[in-house]
């Protein structure tokens, strides 16, 4: 789970990782409001929607203006900017060319800036450890710098039964070229930063740019904070922090009805059962000449009335030209699947062909339910044999 810029901040500051003073605002009258109650003479206000590249960006109705974060030198024109951002749609790298529409934006102190720096706590499955990436590029995009400068890409591992110790910030410090009163303020800064993000369970915290300021202090100048789902269930403060308004609906959906659920650009609807199978399932799909049109795991404990959710928000995608589901059966027995499958089929008066591979618990009679259903079902036999049929189907629709 995303959230805005200011959420982010708000948090991080509990922890002791410090922010500049800042305040939200929704209209252009709250942000004059917001910008009076800093200390000035420099404001920055910033659209808050969940992408990157805001700065850069440019909004559709004045393509050649300036981007989603402007200065302001009065509290006027902290208001003005505001009203030019506020329900107006910004298109960045990351929103794609529908862009997102600004609703609310963050007026913040300005900061005098010595050197701008890329910081990023993050997973790092491959070793089971907490990773902290760092770079002298901040401000820019850190694919951009792994592509053209990974030697300017700094990362030190953190053993879960230590934490972060001293020497992995100054490790990092020096390897980004601070000094005197630098260091320490940056060695403050990662070990408050590597508590937040254990403690709210995140799954990435990136701090770009990360800023020095002239006086020696290190500031994050903006934050992206993203939480583990699987966590959230142990911090309902922070499920109410998600804004539903800047989901694709189809995933909100799938979210408020327990689906994992991620809209792709391909033809062909997935429904699996299992990540690892429906991340196979679309690598075959590739395979065999198309593409899926979204990344669907129904659970292990899949019934009747979430295989007719996961249908309804398959089909509610305008690209999809034929579904596949592929299910091995376990807690999720293939009867109780088929059932699902053939109610869903009738109930939502499918249009689209409909292949269907089953393996695993009570799988004959799974077969059988379908075989008698009288609906235009394509079995298949294996997964193999269900992508070339799926796709042989989009095909010759």
């Amino acid at each position: 789970m995303n959230i805005h810029e200011y959420q982010g901040k708000e948090l991080l500051r509990r922890y002791g990782v410090t922010v500049l003073e800042g305040h939200v605002a929704e209209t252009p009258d709250a942000a004059e409001a917001a910008a009076r109650k800093l200390p000035g003479p420099i404001y920055v206000v910033k659209s808050q929607i969940h992408a990157g590249g805001r700065g850069a960006g440019r909004f559709v109705d004045d393509p050649n203006g300036k981007g989603g974060v402007r200065l302001a030198k009065s509290p006027e024109e902290a208001k003005a900017a505001a009203a030019a951002m506020l329900n107006h749609v910004l298109v960045t790298k990351q929103t794609g060319p529908e862009g997102k529409l600004v609703r609310r934006v963050y007026v913040e102190a300005g900061c005098d800036i010595a050197r701008e720096l890329y910081l990023a706590f993050l997973l790092d499955r491959d070793v089971g450890r907490v990773a902290i990436m760092a770079s002298t590029e901040g401000g820019m995009e850190i694919e951009e710098v792994a592509e053209h400068h990974p030697e300017k890409i700094l990362k030190v591992h953190v053993d879960p039964a230590t934490g972060v110790q001293g020497w992995h910030a100054r490790k990092l410090a020096f390897g980004l070229g601070l000094e005197g009163k630098q260091v320490g303020a940056f060695v403050k800064f990662v070990t408050a930063l590597y508590g937040a993000y254990v403690e709210l369970d995140c799954a990435i915290v990136e701090i770009n740019p990360l800023v020095v300021t002239k006086g020696g202090d290190v500031v994050a100048l903006d934050a992206k904070v993203s939480f583990d789902d699987s966590a959230l269930y142990r911090h309902k403060d922070l499920e109410a922090l998600r804004d539903d308004h800047e989901m694709d609906p189809k995933e909100l959906d799938a979210v408020q009805n327990d689906l994992n659920y991620v809209a792709l650009d391909g033809e062909i609807g997935c429904m699996v059962n299992g990540a690892g199978l429906a991340m196979a399932t679309m690598d075959i799909i590739k395979l065999y000449g198309s593409s899926p049109a979204n990344f669907l795991d129904v659970g292990g404990t899949a019934n009747a009335a979430r295989v007719t959710e996961a249908f309804r928000i398959i089909t509610s995608d305008t690209n999809v030209k034929g579904i596949l589901v592929n299910i091995f059966g376990g807690i999720a027995k293939c009867d109780m699947i088929a059932t699902g499958i053939v109610e869903a089929s009738k109930n939502l008066s499918l249009k689209v062909p409909l292949v269907v591979r089953l393996e695993g618990t009570n799988v004959e009679l799974g077969k059988k339910i379908l075989a008698e259903s009288g609906l235009a079902i394509i079995p298949a036999d294996n997964l193999a044999d269900a992508a070339q049929k799926a796709v042989a189907a989009v095909k010759g629709a």
